[in-house]
């Protein structure tokens, strides 16, 4: 049986490549048609999943897509994108079109990869989900901390009272990955004894391996395992609209038709793109518009297995997936942007500071370049009030004034329900502990 699957495996792959030989990607780059954006367009043989290859190549080099018209119908793909960068210009930086040459042409192997995992020398990746209670973070990054593991990147989010991260690690002595057995292990369980601390049924999960993914993808494929699309309450949406989404089947033509309108944001066509597919859906048709501040999607879509929906279950099922998608990142409060050199211990540092602050962090990317710390937290006050202007002056003078940048002015962090439960997960209440207390990093020291 294994030889059966394994022939048949191999038949599909000399398939794939013989399709990708008679048909080779194309991709065009146009600067002149449109008055305030980039053309990209892209035609190649179909297969599932290609349309998420594709926007994740131009969403991971900060393109923002102002437009998309979307046709895969039958055995070829053919698209077309209507891009700038994040001041609102067209692509011209030579470089960046080489990559996109590169990245989606006929010497591309977009075609034929897929968007997995991958082993990684440089680091040891982290996987955390579990309830979202205050201070969490500040707690997962002083353990590691503890346990001599700098982190080098990470991507942090909340929603629905759960919490996801993804890090990435490496020893501080080495600065190379971490492959001890007892050591990964003893990591594994004391971040799972951090992320129970609360008696809760839904299990608080970690992995820790070698491997590399796509950290936003992943993200989306943690929550929604852990169904975060299931709503409790409406605490989280008492400052924003409800993204409108809706879900109809067009009978005559077997395609269920999906419409997204909300505002705008970077990487929404990515977080919708690929929530579809990872639900296994095949987008056949669509448009993307999102001139302006608000977003306009249209997706003509079917199950892999070529249906369309077929019950008010999965309609709602699909709605519910969406909204969570585009609510998971959603940039909610004030801005800050920490620019200092890398050292071990500086997450846990700095997020000790926010919490004793009474600040809350929405969601949270943290990358190293160059030996250089260039961190992203969306903040606000734990205790449900706009975040004070003397506060922020507070933790600038504990971190550093040319460290730490505010983004944005502090009327754009709104008032929040006191009671809600969300939204904790590097903040907290308990302003005056200090992670020393601590009995489980004690119990491995």
């Amino acid at each position: 049986m294994e030889i059966s699957m394994s022939y048949s495996q191999d038949e599909d792959n000399e398939y794939e490549k013989f399709i990708r030989r008679m048909n080779p990607p194309r991709v065009v780059i146009d600067n002149e048609s449109c008055k305030n954006a980039t053309v990209i367009q892209v035609d190649s043989a179909n297969k599932h999943g290609i349309l998420l290859e594709v926007v994740q190549i131009l969403t991971d080099l900060n393109l923002v897509i102002k437009k998309a018209y979307i046709s895969s119908d039958g055995g070829w793909f053919m698209d077309v994108f209507n891009v700038t960068d994040q001041d609102g210009n067209k692509i011209t930086d030579e470089q960046v079109l080489d990559y996109i040459h590169k990245s989606l042409g006929p010497d591309s192997s977009f075609m034929t990869r897929s968007v997995g995992v991958l082993p990684s020398l440089d680091y040891t990746s982290v996987e955390l989900l579990g309830r979202d209670r205050p201070g969490l973070l500040s707690e997962v990054s002083a353990v590691l901390a503890h346990l001599k593991c700098n982190v080098v990147n990470a991507e942090v989010w909340t929603h629905n009272t759960r919490a996801a991260a993804v890090m990435q690690i490496t020893d501080q002595d080495t600065g190379c990955a971490i492959d001890d057995p007892e050591r990964l292990l003893k990591i594994k369980e004391l971040l799972r004894n951090v992320l129970r601390g609360s008696n809760h049924s839904r299990e608080a999960k970690t992995v820790v391996s070698r491997s590399s993914t796509h950290t936003d993808r992943r993200l989306h494929q943690m929550m929604f395992a852990d169904r975060d699309y299931e709503r409790l309450d409406d605490d989280g949406l008492v400052d924003r609209q409800k993204p409108d989404v809706s879900v109809d089947n067009w009978y005559d033509k077997d395609y269920s038709v999906v419409t997204i309108r909300c505002k705008d944001r970077p990487k929404l066509l990515f977080d919708t793109v690929c929530t579809l597919t990872d639900m296994q859906y095949v987008i056949f048709h669509g448009s993307v518009d999102s001139e302006g501040h608000d977003a306009y999607q249209e997706y003509y879509i079917r199950h892999i297995d070529g249906s369309p929906v077929k019950s008010e279950a999965e309609r709602q099922r699909v709605i519910q997936c969406l909204e969570a998608a585009i609510e998971r990142r959603v940039s909610e409060g004030l801005k800050l942007e920490l620019c200092t050199t890398d050292r071990t211990g500086l997450l846990s540092d700095v997020t000790r500071i926010f919490r004793e602050n009474g600040l809350t962090v929405c969601r949270a990317e943290v990358t190293t370049r160059a030996g250089k710390a260039l961190n992203t937290f969306y903040v606000r006050d734990a205790s449900g009030d706009p975040v004070d202007a003397k506060t922020i002056e507070s933790i600038r003078d504990a971190i550093g004034q040319t460290m730490l940048k505010v983004k944005g002015t502090h009327k754009e962090s709104k008032q929040v329900r006191p009671e809600s439960q969300s939204r904790f997960l590097l903040g907290g209440l308990f302003k005056t502990r200090s992670f020393c207390n601590f009995s489980l990093i004690r119990s491995y020291s």
